[in-house]
């Protein structure tokens, strides 16, 4: 009997991407064939650990599909969402992959799968996949807990009801007191306009006739809130997560992702030399453009500190390069400062015995690699649903220290140049975090609990292990029922037992 079928289709941003890889090696490891769509330049991103799991014997094969970017008004080769030339250009590249609908049908129809996970970010998927018999799932790569926040929110005259962007006010119907003000729950300073208010109410629409939602978490992390949110869209949450626990070899976490601009070795070498948890490790993620003077102030409250301390730079300018190099910064900070310009190998850096702490940007991804590490986190939100995460690692695990920001950042590309963020404010909030007395304390010993917890989950028998299975004995089941196909016992034990075990 042929393995059931699953076809990943991630949205074309590194959020998206790396979680959507590690899925497909997830299904693939219980026996699943499953098929990748992304553009070339995507493809390239993942390909070396994409290649190294087919070698490893996994049937995972990638299809590439043309972005047509010149027609949406893209400069041409830009495929990703961190290749964007500016702010401008975000309902172009929308306008983009909403032009991939007639390959992805054509491919869909062509192949037949059993079933199709497709990025939130594409809502006609749903109509793609319900015209062709094929159950969609829903993939948001984020926390459950936000979603809740933002569909209360949404779906309610509350939020409306708001007068003031700026003045906190507490999230209606959650477990936990959550407070938050407007502009930080919208993820943006800015009103929508009217062509992005229309995708997020196609984003949600789709959501209504999809089959559920599959989600990068865990039981033992957020139970209230997978709850919460599967009660509010009266739909299935498979939480099979955190999905990159499966990246086990060095290699894979090295380059999970892309490229790196350090060779794992060679950081793993610098980390060797500091004593265990005594390492900051500073990253605001793959699409965040911070401002020369925030970056500036950001620096010299890392070596404030007289930490050790990791920080990876991405899109500097030319100007903070040069007050680097003027302020002899690197020279400054000797042996207890590592600069990464450009991709650094995160899951890698996280998950070494020198690593005690996490300035992050609070995008999910980041936030479950910091939890299945057992390293306590400083927030410091961008834009997006990362205000809504930093209530989450704060108000909620409690495993975090905010650093005080306050107002989004238009589309995580700071043009402003105003800071947010001082020197002392990054000082205080990193003492408080590897010190804090006994307060820091119980925050680093919550943080190890659920790092522990998070391995669980993955390992057999654990939480995500039984929903991956259940997942994809629902999914064939779900296929046959649209193709109008009995199921018997016999083959449904067949199918079990080519899914139910883990390939190791």
């Amino acid at each position: 009997m042929e393995p059931p079928h699953f076809v990943m289709f991630p949205f074309m941003a590194q959020g998206h991407l790396i979680p959507a890889v590690d899925i497909a090696k997830m299904l693939a490891k219980r026996g699943v064939t499953v098929s990748i769509l992304v553009t070339p330049k995507n493809g390239c991103r993942v390909k070396k650990v994409v290649d190294r799991a087919i070698a490893s014997g996994l049937s995972i094969r990638v299809f590439h599909l043309r972005l047509p970017c010149a027609e949406a008004g893209l400069p041409e080769g830009c495929e990703h969402f961190d290749t964007l030339p500016s702010k401008d250009h975000v309902l172009n590249f929308f306008k983009a992959t909403a032009m991939l609908r007639d390959q992805v049908q054509d491919f869909i129809a062509r192949v037949n799968p059993t079933c199709l996970i497709a990025d939130m970010c594409f809502p006609w998927a749903t109509d793609v996949a319900t015209q062709l018999g094929i159950p969609r799932l829903v993939f948001h790569g984020t926390s459950c807990f936000s979603l809740s926040c933002v569909n209360l929110l949404e779906n309610s005259s509350f939020f409306e009801g708001i007068a003031s962007d700026t003045e906190y006010f507490v999230v209606p119907g959650l477990p936990h007191r959550i407070e938050i003000t407007k502009i930080q729950a919208r993820g943006s300073v800015q009103e929508l306009n009217p062509e992005s208010v229309e995708i997020r109410k196609q984003i949600f629409n789709s959501e209504e006739d999809a089959a559920g939602t599959v989600a990068n978490t865990f039981q033992e992390l957020e139970s209230e809130y997978i709850n919460k949110y599967a009660n509010i869209k009266s739909k299935k949450v498979w939480c099979i997560g955190p999905v990159s626990l499966c990246n086990v070899e060095e290699s894979d976490k090295a380059e999970r992702g892309n490229t790196a601009a350090i060779e794992g070795h060679e950081c793993l070498k610098w980390l060797d030399s500091h004593a265990p948890g005594s390492v900051i490790y500073v990253c605001l993620g793959s699409i965040s453009r911070v401002g020369d003077v925030q970056l500036m102030e950001m620096g010299l409250g890392l070596e404030a500190t007289n930490r050790p301390f990791v920080w990876v730079i991405r899109n500097a300018s030319d100007a903070f390069e040069s007050w680097l190099s003027e302020e002899k910064f690197e020279e400054r900070v000797g042996g207890r400062g590592l600069l990464i310009r450009g991709w650094a190998p995160q899951v890698l850096i996280l998950s070494h015995r020198a690593t005690g702490g996490f300035v992050t940007h609070c995008g999910w991804n980041s936030t479950l690699e910091g939890v299945s590490s057992g390293v306590g986190m400083i927030t410091w939100p961008v834009f997006a649903e990362q205000f809504c995460n930093e209530k989450f690692i704060v108000g909620v695990i409690k495993t975090g220290v905010r650093v005080g920001v306050e107002v989004p950042v238009q589309l995580g590309m700071d043009e402003s140049g105003e800071v947010q963020v001082k020197r002392d404010d990054v000082k205080r909030a990193i003492d408080e975090l590897m010190d804090g007395g006994v307060e820091g304390a119980e925050r680093r010993e919550r943080a190890r609990r659920l790092g522990e917890a998070a391995k669980r989950a993955v390992e057999e028998g654990g939480s995500s292990q039984v929903s991956m299975t259940e997942l994809m004995q629902d999914m064939v089941r779900l296929k046959a029922s649209y193709s109008d196909k009995s199921l018997d016992a016999t083959k449904l034990d067949e199918i079990s037992s080519l899914i139910s075990t883990p390939v190791n």
